[in-house]
């Protein structure tokens, strides 16, 4: 009977400091890691939550990823457009120059020159790679969108270009399909930039009456090219904006999913470190109870 009193006291005072150690590591841990909860079992309906919180994270870093690498691409096709612009604004110029009757055929010669040096230059920003490696307008080729075939300057890309997801059911197309850009229909029929750039250098070239009709003629079709240009800036510019505004919807949901997977599994680390000191010092008491009654004579006697 007696034995049996002295190891049940070493028992319960055993399993009593070993319980305060055991809830001090704990509190000692929550406020290092700012969490409440250890195991799902400590609260399962805040445990199903934060593992909600949790997926709602991933999803949105994965809409992040897809919104930086739209966001890149889009703005390599303004940057882009607007060397296209500036190219077709000297042609522009270039073409005034040429039907002016005060030109000889030496000089449209060298303005021809030119003109054919820019087209070559617009081939190669038609060309343009995104952040892959691939053609900036070649929808979903992976090689040229353009090809220069000797007669003309051919579209070889795909006019299908695969949206990204951003965020809350919203997607954006990262580019634009080179036929969206270059070309367009005056009132002599469908055209394109690279067409009317060639043709005015080939008319220059041959000089005469027919190189002032070509330059006169040509102005409308680069204003009409040149609007297209700017309409495919327009877009490129509004999706930017969409991604920027979905950007800051992520932010805020981001924020509030902070708070409440705060107020949910976070640890109160006022409270808890309150907690973890009243937990201390009831260890150090029953410590030093557990000596000062280990020692007593009484229990000597009992042994």
């Amino acid at each position: 009977m007696i034995n049996l009193s002295t190891g049940a006291f070493y028992e319960r005072s055993s399993r009593q400091i070993g319980g305060l150690r055991a809830r001090a590591e704990t509190l000692q841990q929550q406020i290092g890691t700012g969490e409440r909860l250890e195991r799902s079992s400590d609260d399962p309906v805040a445990a199903a939550r934060l593992r909600m919180l949790s997926r709602t994270e991933r999803i949105a870093n994965v809409d992040t990823r897809n919104s930086q690498l739209a966001e890149a691409d889009l703005s390599l096709a303004d940057q882009t457009l607007d060397s296209v612009v500036d190219i077709v604004v000297r042609v522009r110029e270039l073409a005034v120059r040429a039907n002016s009757s005060t030109l000889n055929d030496e000089q449209r010669s060298a303005i021809s020159t030119e003109v054919a040096r820019l087209r070559e230059n617009l081939v190669v920003l038609a060309n343009s790679r995104n952040i892959s490696g691939h053609a900036l307008f070649g929808g979903q080729t992976a090689g040229n969108a353009y090809v220069d075939n000797g007669t003309g300057v051919q579209f070889v890309g795909t006019p299908d270009i695969t949206p990204l997801e951003i965020g809350e059911g919203q997607s954006v197309e990262p580019g634009l399909a080179g036929p969206e850009i270059f070309e367009f229909t005056t009132a002599n029929g469908p055209t394109d930039l690279f067409a009317v750039l060639g043709n005015l250098a080939a008319a220059l070239a041959t000089g005469g009456q027919t190189a002032m009709d070509a330059s006169s003629a040509a102005l409308e079709e680069l204003d009409i090219g040149l609007e297209k240009v700017t309409t495919a800036q327009t877009v490129v510019g509004s999706r930017l904006n969409w991604i920027d505004l979905m950007s800051d919807r992520r932010e805020n949901n981001a924020e509030r999913i902070a708070e409440e997977r705060a107020d949910v599994g976070g640890a109160d680390i006022a409270v808890t470190m309150t907690r973890l000191q009243e937990t201390l010092t009831i260890l150090e008491a029953s410590q030093a109870s557990f000596v000062r009654l280990a020692n007593l004579s009484l229990f000597s006697m009992l042994r």
